[in-house]
């Protein structure tokens, strides 16, 4: 089942504030909710109701795969379009497809963080 836009938006910062050292606010604009890991940007929700997206980070293979397979999904709006991906609502853009790609987009920038300010054993 497709998630509808405020549930997309709701699935998102669920499943970011359920990752560990997560912080948010909003720091451009008030209608963007931006998720961080050690000060590095991971996820961003827009308020603005009449458009309710995410966009996450995305390895450039996956987000041609995720562009080319959903309608909804499209490269990152106003950031590096090989890298990032936005999503909203629409056939395909499940709850699972939501939480897979915010836990992804957290990886990929944890792994590329310096050692001592990762999370865990080093």
């Amino acid at each position: 089942m497709s998630a509808a836009g405020d549930r997309l938006q709701d699935t998102a910062r669920k499943a970011a504030l359920a990752l560990p050292d997560v912080s948010h606010g909003r720091p451009f604009t008030p209608q963007l909710d931006v998720y961080k890991v050690a000060g590095k940007v991971f996820l961003i929700v827009t308020d603005d109701p009449d458009e309710q997206i995410i966009t996450v980070k995305c390895e450039p293979e996956h987000a041609r795969a995720h562009v080319h397979a959903h309608a909804s999904i499209t490269p990152g709006r106003y950031l590096d379009k090989r890298h990032w991906i936005t999503l909203g609502p629409g056939p395909g853009v499940t709850k699972r497809l939501i939480t897979d790609a915010v836990e992804d987009s957290y990886g990929l920038v944890v792994e590329r963080l310096p050692r001592r300010d990762r999370s865990g054993p080093r």
